[in-house]
């Protein structure tokens, strides 16, 4: 046997599937842009399809949630604010929104896409980035009403309403985070589609949307500065508005937060992803 064969039959090809961020595919995101844009496309006209009113929900759910906040917690609760409640609330508002249906969205992702999933390649990545940017569409236009509302009260935004897109990719990151994890569960925990909406509303309620942080008791103020919205909504009220104060804390848990959680839900989403088609 010459030695060419003897080379021949000794080497071996192990395949083996790639882990961690490798196995995201996050190399393929710029291959596949075009695909990426084409999933954001279709999540907002699924949004939309067949209502009656359309966009004009993402107008009518900060709207109408501001109506109610202004007469339980303004009118009944007497919780002040330095501006127009209205105004207060429908700002800040317009911001939880597009974090609060980013997080549905995405958390339902996978078991939503599990047609096109088990039959093509694609970075299954997409599938959770598309809700955050689709969401962004709302956002800009409840912003159109934010900016209404402060024509009306004859309010200027400060110079800092700059960094207002800051504030935005932050929530969106967090967003994105919990999507990634949350995603990866559904598919084999259909609980979970049922249990974020309500989780949601619950943090709603813990973050300070509605009230002021002032207005939050001493001995919770640990559990105020541990959530990871509270320096996000801070530092938007800030930048939108001029309101403060940014309290550090909070906005290092904010960061420290979306860091970890894209990152940790990065690595378990690519673990999880191997028995996704076979579970879907």
């Amino acid at each position: 046997m010459s030695a060419a064969a003897t080379t021949e039959k000794e080497q071996t090809l192990v395949i083996r599937p790639p882990s961690g961020f490798a196995g995201l595919g996050v190399s393929d995101l710029w291959r596949f842009r075009e695909l990426l844009l084409f999933l954001t496309w279709r999540d907002i006209k699924i949004r939309y399809k067949q209502t009656v009113l359309g966009a004009a929900w993402a107008l009518l759910q900060p709207f109408l949630m501001m109506i109610v906040f202004t007469l339980v917690l303004n009118h009944i609760g007497r919780i002040k604010t330095p501006i127009p409640y209205p105004l207060f609330s429908l700002s800040t508002l317009a911001l939880w929104t597009y974090f609060a249906n980013a997080v549905n969205l995405t958390s339902n992702s996978r078991v939503g896409s599990a047609s096109l999933i088990t039959k093509v390649y694609f970075p299954r990545l997409s599938v959770v980035i598309s809700p955050v940017l689709g969401g962004l569409v709302d956002f800009v236009l409840a912003l159109l009403l934010v900016a209404g509302a402060m024509i009306y009260y004859g309010f200027a935004p400060p110079l800092q309403a700059l960094l207002v897109p800051l504030f935005v990719l932050l929530a969106g990151l967090i967003a994105l985070g919990l999507g990634l994890v949350l995603s990866a569960l559904n598919v084999s925990y259909r609980d979970i589609r049922y249990a974020v909406p309500f989780l949601m509303t619950i943090w709603l309620w813990l973050s300070p949307v509605a009230y002021p942080g002032g207005v939050v008791p001493h001995r919770y103020h640990l559990l105020y500065t541990l959530n990871p919205m509270t320096g996000v909504i801070e530092g938007y009220r800030w930048a939108l508005l001029g309101l403060g104060p940014v309290h550090t804390t909070s906005l290092v848990v904010s960061v420290a937060t979306a860091m970890v959680l894209v990152a940790g839900g990065a690595v378990y989403f690519s673990r999880a992803e191997r028995v996704f088609a076979d579970v879907i």
